[in-house]
């Protein structure tokens, strides 16, 4: 009978233990640990799970507060925002009876990363094709940058908690070769130019759509989503690849939300400054069908402000380069364009990075880029940040002139060759324009730089309706650039006159 009991004692121990009961039950969530970057300027928010209606203490810098957790255990302690400091500091978590502390705490900016492969794709892999990025990985001795991987797989749920078998690891020429290229590019280059710690959480995942990170509620802003997200409740995949402008979901994990419930909705509380995106080559390939891509950015955007309840938080995104790349990526980039329009974001343009893999090896100029966005746009910085974007086409006679934003500088034909800045040609003339004739047909036309406008024309139309560029699934040698070195994106004057690819499954 003794045995019995003593017996009887363990299991409900176990089970206590097992629910988050047990004496030494004080935990911080998973997204806290050693090493990590804490936004600057923004509330702290830091929580966890402790024994029910328990008294939770924390220490951070200069603040101390405390708070009691609820029945179920979980505690959640509101600090005051900080500036920042590169000095790693001690976060304390104590109760009456147990305690944990993480070291090296710093205070910065912290930018989510997400996407698909050409986001996921690491210093390592660029390093096997980009000579330079050997260098770059001897000399990552750079302890102000630091990053956090979010591996979860897809839930049709919002989870809770992140799992505490990550944590934040600190760049050094050790650990660098493992970090997603674009964002330790990206980290360099802001940690440089502004001085302080800038941590990376990177929730990219390859082979993905854009559906799977924007979160449910998203889906009702337009009827193309919301007919996504009712065939996916359906488990109807060959719906969803029927449905004008639906998905080609080849698992559960294409699903709407279930990237965004497993890996952003448990730290949707941690404050950040913003969010870069480099997604798209999932919703253009092989049979998928690119339209209303647009309309899936705004869901995405206006969907991670909502949820993370930053309704201002900025999102750089990268438009498709040219390599590797398939029938339906002229469409999409041009979805990406008008993406653009969404209030604070901008669109960082890839066209002219010469490759010949799906994976382009170039993520330096990428990261610049997108960090000269974050410069100019969300950090005021007083430097540019876009090549030129169509505004309008003016009619004069049998010709079409090309009016642009961010050309002040004025515009330029130039070459760009590896790592090194644009260089500017002898010439005026521009390959890759197209106009449209009235029966809808579109001719290769002449093109050339006129002060900051572009005038084009053909023998073959004397009444163009529309005008494109680089409007080609593999445009080789763009050279549309304005005088700051950004190359022109690709464009269409009147989107609506663009053509796609979509088979179906039989049925």
């Amino acid at each position: 009978m003794k045995t019995f009991i003593l017996l009887l004692i363990t299991v409900v121990q176990g089970v206590f233990c097992s629910q988050g009961f047990a004496e030494d039950s004080l935990q911080i969530a998973g997204i806290f640990s050693n090493n990590m970057v804490i936004q600057r300027d923004a509330p702290i928010h830091v929580w966890g799970n402790a024994l029910p209606d328990q008294q939770v203490t924390i220490g951070f810098s200069t603040q101390t507060a405390s708070t009691k957790s609820d029945q179920s255990g979980h505690w959640k302690i509101l600090l005051k925002p900080l500036p920042a400091n590169k000095a790693g500091q001690l976060l304390k978590v104590s109760t009456s009876n147990s305690g944990l502390t993480l070291n090296n705490v710093v205070i910065g900016d912290v930018w989510h990363a997400s996407g698909q492969s050409n986001m996921a794709m690491t210093v390592a892999a660029v390093a096997q094709r980009l000579p330079e990025a050997a260098q770059h990985i001897r000399e990552a001795n750079l302890p102000n940058i630091r990053f956090r991987r979010v591996t979860q797989p897809a839930s049709k749920v919002a989870l809770d908690q992140l799992p505490t078998n990550r944590g934040w690891v600190v760049c050094s020429p050790k650990t660098v070769s493992q970090f997603s290229a674009v964002s330790f590019y990206y980290a360099k280059e802001l940690s440089e130019q502004l001085d302080v710690p800038i941590g990376i959480i990177d929730s990219s995942r390859g082979g993905t759509p854009i559906e799977p990170y924007i979160p449910r509620k998203a889906f009702h802003s337009h009827p193309t989503l919301m007919q996504e997200l009712k065939l996916s409740d359906q488990n109807d995949l060959a719906g969803l690849w029927k449905l004008k402008g639906g998905v080609r979901a080849r698992t559960e994990t294409w699903l709407p939300g279930q990237l965004f419930n497993s890996r952003i909705a448990p730290i949707a509380d941690f404050q950040v400054r913003g969010m870069i995106w480099y997604q798209g080559e999932s919703n253009s390939g092989t049979g998928e069908d690119p339209r209303d891509y647009q309309y899936k950015m705004r869901a995405l955007v206006d969907g991670w402000r909502t949820e993370l309840k930053q309704p201002q938080l900025p999102c750089y995104f990268v438009q498709l380069p040219g390599s590797g790349a398939g029938k339906n990526w002229p469409y999409l980039r041009e979805q990406q364009r008008l993406s653009a329009s969404i209030p604070n974001t901008a669109m960082v343009v890839t066209i002219d990075l010469l490759d010949q893999n799906i994976h382009p090896p170039n993520k330096v100029d990428v990261s610049r880029r997108l960090a000269s966005c974050a410069l100019a746009n969300e950090y005021k910085k007083n430097v540019p940040y876009s090549g030129p974007l169509f505004k309008q086409a003016q009619r004069f006679a049998d010709k079409l002139i090309v009016h642009f934003n961010h050309t002040e500088s004025g515009l330029m034909a130039a070459k760009k060759e590896g790592l090194l800045p644009p260089k500017e040609l002898a010439t005026d003339s521009l390959a890759h324009f197209e106009l449209l004739d009235p029966s809808g047909n579109w001719h290769a036309a002449k093109a050339e730089i006129d002060n900051q406008t572009v005038i084009v024309s053909s023998g073959q139309v004397s009444e163009p309706v529309a005008v494109r560029y680089a409007y080609e699934i593999d445009p080789q040698n763009c050279q549309l650039y304005n005088r700051d070195g950004f190359p022109a994106s690709p464009f269409c004057s009147q989107p609506a006159q663009l053509d796609f690819e979509h088979s179906v499954p039989e049925e």
